[in-house]
């Protein structure tokens, strides 16, 4: 070894070279390399063999959330979701400024690298050999893309060389620009939003194409520890300061000057972020559309298959919803009433235009998530529209004669006297009086001689979906019975305003998936034409005389219109649980109901024209106010050549022959009456109700030959009586044929 030392360094000293020597170091480090290579290679093809190949990554099914909108398009009102909320954007939706401030906090020389750093890879091998456990990442975009779509996000040496070659395949097949669009789409930002869309969205409320400079740092900074550096926890301070640290490097890489970047810094941001509540807009609709959705695509599919659902929902007229709601149950403090419902409807095409289910959807104390506007409640008198309806259709009109008087429907044991509101009686009135002033007594009368059953049919065929189990339904249905959904009960007011066509509710107007691709979409439609138009034309213009109704709800009530023809029915439930109006022109139709969720009574007094007529006259007003004024069909008179049907009351006033055999006592005269001295005309009150003068089942038909056949007649006949003799008239009834001893 001596000797070759030795001969070494004189070979030096002389000048000679140790080219064999050389030769021989060269080729041990060339065969070094070369099994390097091979083992690299080797490794790659090991670890490579069951990869899943990243050319498929932008045609894989990614998770987006359903979006649910306005009829515009421009409200986002309901992401639905399950653990991730995701709206796949293209790059050019995102902001330049987005792309730069990510670039600038994740990876600076993205656009120079060939999908991974061998330096920071380099680094990274030192620190996990030196804590024996891969700690350091040192990633790329192109490698978080592949750990976040492809690979797991565990800590390990084999899981680092398949993001390594993936990374590297990755970049062979797409554009920087791709990579940047599909990661930006991918990356967690925190509170579920994944991609920069949806984290726009949650915590800005707008699109990613329209976030200013600060914003777009705040988002860059959350990828690197979205729950640590959250907007709604607790490392706000730390969460500022790495987004001005963005800022710094955006303005080094030459993205933004000194000036921008101190302004952004400026700017409080933070300010910006929005409350941490689901972010929901018309709550009770989107929850009622929701429904609907699910019920028909499934759960799964409305959580991730990104379909986009556009609404009918008008969302001015969601906001004067909203506002007269709110506004409405604040004055109605007074009354006990801590919660009302609002929607209004398109009559001409059945689409919901607003939907407020209660005051406040996130209100516990009130169960202010309950939707009352699905929920079952009693009309009230609101309901005695579809009645009359009815009748009409069966042959009466709306100048028909009954008597408003106290009047026993059941029997002695189970007796059933409705009372009107004011307690009073009025005696003979038309039935167009009847239903403008809401007389209770007339209703109930109509509904008899109408048919419960078919009253029931009339109501369901305009839209009412309820009232299913007939049997469970007497002569109190007329006065709010039975049970319906203000969403069915104002749908059903807006077949009046159609001239007698129904046309279904719908909240939706389009459905496409997540490729653009129309699923669904509302075709307008002729309708069904359940009613007739005179009938329609009948009802509409007694429910907008305001004239007709004056003297029970005053002359200037919520109810009166001056500049347009509107039509609108109260309705108020015993005990004062349920408030209700529902009114309409030709080209809206709105419902509302106050109350409590509970079913607790209101005040004493609180009438539907009191609680519920304001919220609807509030929203109707500011409606209105760009919508064109419409007129109803004018009415036809009806002449059927029977009195009790055209308006008169027959023998109301009889003028007839008697005998005075007392001090005001008379008796009907005849042969036994002493002298024609006595004998004297006299008027007698004679009327009868209107089962003397028509069969109900056919009141066009001849008179009945035996009235007193009907169960109804005595009762009714009795009614009169009782309430002439109130008013002190001589009730011919009363008058029997002199007898000789009278005198």
């Amino acid at each position: 070894m001596k000797n070759l030392v030795d001969n070494t360094k004189n070979a030096l000293k002389k000048g000679k070279k140790p080219r064999r020597w050389l030769r021989r170091i060269l080729k041990f480090f060339g065969w070094a390399a070369v099994a390097g290579l091979l083992l690299a290679i080797g490794v790659f093809a090991y670890y490579a063999k069951d990869l899943p190949s990243p050319g498929k990554l932008n045609k894989r099914q990614v998770v987006e959330s359903t979006k649910i909108y306005d009829r515009t398009g421009e409200h986002i009102l309901y992401e639905i979701h399950g653990e991730e909320k995701r709206t796949a954007i293209p790059i050019g939706q995102m902001s330049e400024v987005v792309r730069a401030a990510t670039i600038a906090a994740e990876d600076q020389t993205f656009y120079q690298h060939y999908g991974i750093q061998f330096k920071a890879i380099a680094r990274a091998a030192i620190y996990d050999l030196m804590g024996r456990q891969v700690s350091q990442g040192g990633s790329t975009i192109t490698q978080q893309l592949i750990k976040n779509t492809v690979l797991t996000n565990e800590k390990t040496f084999t899981r680092k060389v398949k993001e390594v070659i993936l990374s590297v395949e990755l970049e062979q097949r797409f554009s920087k620009d791709e990579i940047l669009e599909m990661y930006l789409n991918e990356i967690p930002y925190g509170s579920n939003a994944y991609g920069i869309q949806a984290a726009s969205q949650t915590f800005f409320g707008k699109d990613a194409k329209d976030l200013r400079l600060a914003e777009s740092a705040l988002l860059a900074s959350l990828p690197k520890a979205p729950t640590y550096y959250s907007p709604y926890g607790t490392h706000t301070e730390d969460l500022k300061w790495r987004q001005e640290y963005v800022l710094d490097q955006m303005q080094k890489m030459g993205y933004i000057t000194e000036e921008q970047a101190k302004s952004a810094k400026e700017f409080d941001v933070l300010a910006e972020i929005r409350p941490f509540q689901e972010n929901i807009q018309a709550p009770h609709f989107v929850m009622y559309v929701k429904e609907q959705l699910v019920a028909k695509y499934g759960e799964k599919q409305m959580q991730e298959g990104g379909m986009k659902v556009y609404t009918t929902l008008d969302w001015d007229k969601q906001q004067i919803a909203d506002e007269a709601v709110k506004k409405g149950v604040a004055a109605n403090v007074k009354y006990r009433a801590s919660n009302a419902a609002l929607v209004a409807i398109d009559p001409k095409t059945g689409q919901i235009l607003a939907m407020v289910g209660s005051r406040d959807y996130f209100d516990k104390s009130i169960d202010g998530n309950v939707n009352v506007a699905v929920r079952d409640r009693q009309p009230g008198s609101s309901f005695k529209p579809y009645v009359y309806a009815t009748a009409f259709k069966k042959g009466y009109t709306p100048n028909t004669i009954l008597f408003d008087v106290e009047t026993n429907f059941g029997t002695k044991d189970q007796p059933y006297t409705p009372q009107n509101y004011s307690n009073n009686f009025s005696g003979p009135v038309k039935m167009k009086e009847a239903l403008a002033r809401s007389l209770n007594i007339p209703a109930v009368k109509t509904l008899y001689l109408s048919g419960v059953q078919n009253s029931i049919n009339t109501a369901q065929s305009m839209g009412i979906t309820t009232l299913k189990n007939p049997s469970r339904y007497g002569l109190a249905l007329v006065l709010g019975g039975g049970e319906v959904k203000l969403v069915d009960h104002t749908a059903a007011f807006g077949t009046f305003a159609t001239e007698g066509i129904r046309r279904d509710k719908t909240a939706i107007l389009k459905i496409t998936d997540s490729r653009g691709t129309i699923i669904e979409e509302y075709k307008n439609s002729a309708g069904e034409k359940v009613l007739d138009q005179d009938i329609c034309a009948q009802i509409d213009s007694i429910l907008s005389d305001n004239g007709l109704r004056s003297s029970v709800f005053g002359s200037n009530s919520p109810l009166r219109f001056d500049s347009r023809p509107v039509a609108v029915k109260t309705g108020t439930t015993n005990e004062w649980r349920d408030a209700w109006t529902v009114g309409y022109a030709p080209n809206l139709v709105a419902g509302v109901w106050a109350g409590n969720n509970n079913n607790a009574p209101m005040a004493q007094g609180a009438d539907g024209v009191y609680v519920a007529a304001p919220i609807w006259r509030e929203f109707m007003d500011k409606a209105f106010a760009n919508m064109a004024i419409e007129r109803f069909p004018e009415a036809k008179e009806v002449k059927t050549g029977k009195a009790v049907l055209d308006g008169t009351v027959q023998g109301e006033e009889k003028e007839t022959t008697v005998c005075k055999i007392g001090d005001g006592k008379y008796c009907l005269a005849n042969d036994n009456c002493p002298s024609d001295k006595k004998k004297r005309k006299k008027k007698f009150f004679s009327a009868h109700s209107i089962l003397y003068w028509v069969d109900k089942a056919n009141p066009r038909g001849d008179i009945p030959k035996q009235p007193q056949k009907d169960p109804q007649f005595i009762a009714w006949e009795k009614g009169v009586v009782k309430w002439a003799e109130k008013k002190e008239l001589d009730v011919q009834e009363n008058i029997e044929e002199c007898k000789s001893g009278d005198f």
